[in-house]
């Protein structure tokens, strides 16, 4: 069994409220906390409106499978999260 840890900061310009950085966010839980070897939570920056960190835990049988979920993780997001990636961190345990 692999563990991956895959945190990405974000950027919301122009966000002028947490109402409507939960709005930009767009529900990442509920999109990616549905997968069984995923789980998903606003790591940091949550009181801040024009920032945010998110945390993916990953679960699987081997690194390949879970560089895979990263990736998937990663291409989704740049997809449909109304902000910049500012950083990326992937970590294997």
């Amino acid at each position: 069994m692999h563990i991956g840890i895959l945190t990405l900061t974000f950027s919301l310009p122009g966000c002028g409220s947490l109402k409507e950085k939960r709005q930009r966010m767009g529900g990442l839980h509920a999109r990616f906390g549905n997968t069984p070897s995923v789980a998903v939570c606003e790591s940091g920056e949550r009181d801040r409106h024009d920032a945010s960190e998110w945390t993916f835990v990953i679960v699987g049988l081997s690194r390949r499978e879970i560089e895979s979920q990263c990736s998937q993780i990663e291409d989704k997001i740049e997809r449909t999260v109304d902000g910049r990636v500012m950083n990326v961190v992937r970590e294997f345990i």
